[in-house]
C-alpha cells in the first residue's frame, strides 16, 4: 500500500513548487516506508509514498506512460487483485509492460479504456493521473471504500491526498470546522457522513465515484452502485456461488511478494480466510501460514459473558491454528501501552475515533509489522450478511436512525446550551439518516419489513462499514502494514445485496447461509459458534485510567473542550462507577469507558490540530 497526495492550478506554475509538495508527501510516511516520490509539471505536483508488496523494482511512483506523445502520470495506492487477467487483455490489444506491477497495469488499463477501466478493476483503490496536455486530472476510489481518498477545492487550487494531514501541511488548508464539521465530531463520530472532509473545504470522494477536474470545472460521478433485483438463484446454486466467491476472493488476495499473514479471532469471518490460506499455502508448497491475534492482560480475570461478547475466543484460536498447522502468535498488552496509544491513533486517524478499538488495533499491527508486511482480515462480513444484533431487532429496524448510535440523547447531554443550540443535533442526525435512506435503491413488490431489512443493509454498507474500513486503514497504515478485506470483493457485496433474508438466515442463525457455505472448509464447532465481536480490554485500569485522563483535562482551564461541553454533566459521568459500562453508544464496543477517552482525544486532537471553530 501507499499514501497518495497533489496540487492542481490550472492557471499557475507550480513547478517551482517542491516544498509544499514534499511537506506534503511526508505526511504519509508511514503509509509508505520505503520510498518517496514527487512529480512537478506546470500545473500539476503529484506526491507519493511507498510500502512496496507486489514488484519491489519495477513499481516505483509517481509513474509515466506515454500515448502518443501526451505523458500521463499516476500515484496510486491500492492492490490489484485481477491484475494477470487486465494485463493479458492489454497485451491482445498490443501494449507492452516494462514491469509486472498492478500499477503499470492500471495505468496502461486507463490510457486504454478511461473511465471504463474502472469497471474491470478488482481491487481495493485511490489513484490520480495527470494528463498535461489536456490540462486533465482524474481521481478514482474503490467501489467499497477500503482506499481513503481526500480533497479540497479552493478556488484555482485542487489538493488531495490519502489522509486529511497531507492536505493540511497545504497553507492554504486550514484545520477550521465549521457548524457541520462539529456536528460531526460530536453528533456522529467516529462515523462520518459519506462524502464528508470533517473540516471546511474538504470533502471526501464516495466510494464507486470517480473525478475529473479540467478547463470546464470539477465533474464527479459514480462508476458504480448497488442494484436491487429478484433474486432467481435456488438455495443450493445460492450457497455454492457464495463459497466460490468467498473462496476466490481470498485466494487472490494472497497474491504478494512480500511475507503475507492472517488475523485470527477464532470467530467464523477470520477463521475462513485462515482455512483457505492455509490450504492454498499447502497446495502451492509455501509452508505454514502465519496468523496472529490479540489480547489484553486481565481479561481472563475480568471477562463477563454479555449478549455482545458471549465467549473468550482463547480456546476458538487454538483450536483453528491447530487444526490448519498454523504458526500462530499471540499478542498481549498491558493497559499502559492501551491507554498511550489512545494519543498516537489521533494522529493516526486525524481525528477522534473508536478509543480502545482504534488504539488496540495500531498495537497490534505495529507487533506484527515485525514479521510480516501483509495480513488479511474479517472486516466486512457482518454488514454484508446481517450479523449484528440490530438486522434482528425489529425495534431497530423501525427506529427511525442509526441502528448503532441509538443513545444519541446520551451524547446531547455531553453539550452545552451554546452548542446545543448553534448544532441542533437531533435535526443534523435526523437529517444525516434521511439522506441515506432516500438512496436506498428500491425493490418493487418488496414487503414493507423486507424494505426496512434492504434499509439496515445499506446503512450498514454505507455507514458503519465504512467506519470500520477507515478504522483499519489508518490503524494499519500508520504502522506500515497492509492490511486487505477479501469480504469486501465487490462480487459478494452485489450478489448477497439480493439474496433474501430467509437465506441468509438460514437455520434461524446470524450469517446463517455463510456458514452453509463454508461447510467442509472449517470444522462445525468454529463454523457455527456464537458471533463475537473485536475484543476489547475489561480491565477495569483501563476504565479507571481514561476517567482520569479526562478529569485532568475537565480541571484545565485551557483545555479547548471545555466551551463546547457541559463540564459539570460530564464530570458527573466521570465521577460514577467508571467500570460500568452501561449501554454501549456506538456500536457493540463503545460504552462508559470508550466515552471517557474519546473526549479525552477530542479535547487533544483540538490542541494538537490547533483546529479553529469558526
Amino acid at each position: 500500500m501507499c499514501g497518495i497526495t497533489g496540487w492542481v492550478n490550472l492557471r499557475r506554475d507550480l513547478s517551482h513548487e517542491r516544498p509544499i509538495l514534499t511537506a506534503m508527501t511526508n505526511t504519509l510516511t508511514n503509509r509508505g516506508p520505503d520510498a518517496a516520490g514527487v512529480h512537478l509539471d506546470t500545473h500539476a505536483a503529484l506526491g507519493h509514498r511507498r510500502l512496496a508488496v507486489v514488484d519491489l523494482e519495477g513499481g516505483a511512483q509517481p509513474m509515466t506512460r506515454y500515448r502518443g506523445s501526451t505523458a500521463f502520470t499516476m500515484v496510486y495506492n491500492g492492490e490489484l487483485y485481477n491484475t494477470e487477467d487486465i494485463r493479458q487483455e492489454l497485451l491482445a490489444r498490443g501494449h507492452q509492460f516494462r514491469s509486472h506491477s498492478d500499477t503499470e497495469v492500471l495505468l496502461i488499463a486507463y490510457l486504454e479504456w478511461g473511465a471504463g477501466c474502472l469497471e474491470k478493476l478488482n481491487g481495493i483503490f485511490a489513484f490520480a493521473i495527470w494528463n498535461p496536455d489536456e490540462k486533465k486530472l482524474f481521481m478514482a476510489r474503490d467501489r467499497m471504500g477500503v482506499k481513503p481518498l481526500f480533497y479540497s477545492h479552493r478556488g484555482d487550487d485542487f489538493m488531495f491526498g490519502s489522509e486529511l494531514k497531507a492536505l493540511l501541511a497545504h497553507p492554504d488548508v486550514k484545520p477550521e470546522l465549521d457548524r457541520e464539521g462539529l456536528a460531526e465530531i460530536m453528533m456522529i463520530s467516529p462515523a462520518r457522513t459519506p462524502g464528508h472532509g470533517v473540516f471546511r473545504n474538504v470533502r471526501e470522494l464516495r466510494p464507486g465515484h470517480y473525478l475529473e477536474l479540467d478547463a470546464d470545472g470539477l465533474t464527479i460521478k459514480p462508476y458504480w452502485a448497488l442494484e436491487s433485483r429478484e433474486h432467481t438463484d435456488d438455495f443450493d446454486t445460492t450457497v455454492s456461488t457464495i463459497r466460490d466467491l468467498v473462496i476466490d476472493a481470498i485466494e487472490r488476495q494472497l497474491v504478494s511478494d512480500v511475507p503475507i499473514a492472517t488475523l485470527l479471532s477464532g470467530g467464523l469471518d477470520s477463521s475462513a480466510i485462515t482455512a483457505v490460506a492455509a490450504n492454498l499455502f499447502r497446495r502451492e508448497g509455501k509452508g505454514k501460514l502465519h496468523t496472529y491475534s490479540i489480547d489484553y492482560k486481565g481479561n481472563d480475570e475480568f471477562f463477563q459473558s454479555s449478549t455482545f461478547q458471549p465467549d473468550s475466543d482463547a480456546a476458538w484460536i487454538k483450536r483453528v491454528s491447530e487444526h490448519f498447522g498454523t504458526v500462530h502468535h499471540d499478542i498481549l498488552f498491558d493497559t499502559p501501552e492501551l491507554v498511550e496509544a489512545l494519543r498516537t491513533a489521533v494522529s493516526a486517524r486525524d481525528t477522534p475515533g473508536m478509543a480502545d478499538i482504534d488504539a488496540s488495533l495500531y498495537l497490534f499491527c505495529r507487533e506484527i509489522k515485525k514479521d510480516v508486511t501483509v495480513v488479511l482480515s474479517g472486516e466486512c462480513a457482518d454488514e454484508i450478511f446481517g450479523g449484528y444484533p440490530w438486522f434482528h431487532q425489529k425495534d431497530a429496524l423501525y427506529a427511525g436512525t442509526f441502528p448503532w448510535a441509538r443513545q444519541n440523547e446520551e451524547r446531547v447531554k455531553w453539550l452545552n446550551t451554546d452548542t446545543k443550540d448553534w448544532l441542533k443535533p437531533d435535526e443534523y442526525v435526523a437529517r444525516r439518516y434521511q439522506e441515506t435512506i432516500a438512496e436506498v435503491p428500491r425493490l418493487a413488490g418488496e414487503s414493507e419489513l423486507e424494505a426496512k431489512r434492504r434499509e439496515m443493509f445499506y446503512l450498514n454498507l454505507n455507514w458503519f462499514m465504512n467506519t470500520l474500513l477507515d478504522r483499519k486503514d489508518r490503524m494499519s497504515m500508520y504502522a506500515s502494514l497492509e492490511a486487505r478485506v477479501p469480504f469486501c470483493d465487490h462480487r459478494i457485496v452485489e450478489y448477497v445485496w439480493n439474496v433474501p433474508w430467509e437465506m441468509k438466515m438460514h437455520n434461524g442463525r446470524e450469517k446463517g447461509i455463510l456458514r452453509k457455505a463454508l461447510e467442509g472448509v472449517l470444522p462445525d464447532d468454529v463454523l457455527y459458534r456464537k458471533k463475537s465481536p473485536y475484543p476489547k480490554t475489561h480491565n477495569p485500569a483501563y476504565a479507571e485510567a481514561t476517567r482520569d485522563w479526562l478529569l485532568q483535562v475537565l480541571d484545565d482551564p485551557s483545555s479547548p473542550l471545555l466551551q463546547l461541553i457541559d463540564v459539570e454533566h460530564v464530570r458527573q459521568v466521570a465521577h460514577s462507577d467508571a467500570a460500568a459500562s452501561g449501554t454501549p453508544w456506538f456500536g457493540q464496543l463503545m460504552s462508559k469507558p470508550q466515552m471517557f477517552a474519546y473526549l479525552a482525544q477530542l479535547d487533544k486532537w483540538l490542541r494538537d490540530y490547533n483546529v479553529q471553530i469558526v
